[in-house]
């Protein structure tokens, strides 16, 4: 939440944490480079560190052990992105989120803020794919399509993202969506899986296509 925030009210400073990190990447290599800045952030999580840690760490995956908090993703085999393609991304987020506000609480309590014709896109973890990811163990799918179907009472538009289908479409995911809460369902072609892409690296993803769901109250 700290990295938003700063994106509206500082950008270049925003720019200046992570070219500052990078800049230790070329002076001390970037295993070393990674795991100094994972222990400083470990020992105090700030946003200027996680900025970095998110484009340096192991797939984009940022992991967090349950036991004490502590990100234990490893360093990534990519280079991380330079500077100027960073400060690019920033002015292109700036100008897209301008006028948000940014806001760290419960699903169902920013949802209870919305009124009638506002419309909520809800994106949880995926009950399929990523009951490993997230914390996604003690998430309740079922406490969202209550707050859901509170929303489609007070004429608020509701959007889900949930699981659609994998294996190029062999599986369809089952998800135990309420009856008569959404009024439409769209599939959405992803491409290749994700996590597929690292677990078969140099092998054909062809039968590993995947969709999304998207499900409307409207």
């Amino acid at each position: 939440m700290e990295i938003w925030q700063l994106l509206h009210g500082d950008k270049e400073r925003l720019k200046r944490h992570y070219a500052d990190r990078f800049a230790l990447v070329q002076a001390m290599g970037k295993e070393k480079c990674y795991e100094q800045i994972l222990a400083r952030y470990n020992a105090r999580p700030n946003g200027a560190d996680l900025v970095f840690l998110c484009r340096a760490c192991y797939g984009g995956v940022v992991r967090f052990r349950k036991a004490d908090g502590y990100m234990s993703t490893p360093v990534g085999i990519h280079y991380p992105i330079t500077p100027e393609s960073f400060a690019q991304r920033v002015d292109i987020w700036h100008a897209r989120t301008k006028g948000t506000r940014f806001i760290h609480a419960d699903f169902a309590d920013a949802m209870a803020l919305a009124t009638k014709g506002d419309l909520v896109y809800c994106d949880p973890p995926y009950i399929d794919s990523q009951t490993i990811l997230y914390g996604a163990q003690e998430f309740s799918v079922h406490r969202l399509f209550d707050a859901i179907a509170n929303c489609k009472e007070r004429g608020v538009r509701v959007v889900l993202s949930i699981d659609g289908t994998k294996y190029s479409g062999r599986k369809l995911c089952d998800v135990p969506v309420p009856e008569n809460l959404f009024e439409r369902e769209v599939f959405l072609v992803l491409g290749r899986s994700m996590l597929k892409r690292f677990q078969m690296t140099g092998r054909s993803l062809d039968e590993h296509e995947v969709t999304d769901r998207l499900l409307l109250t409207y």
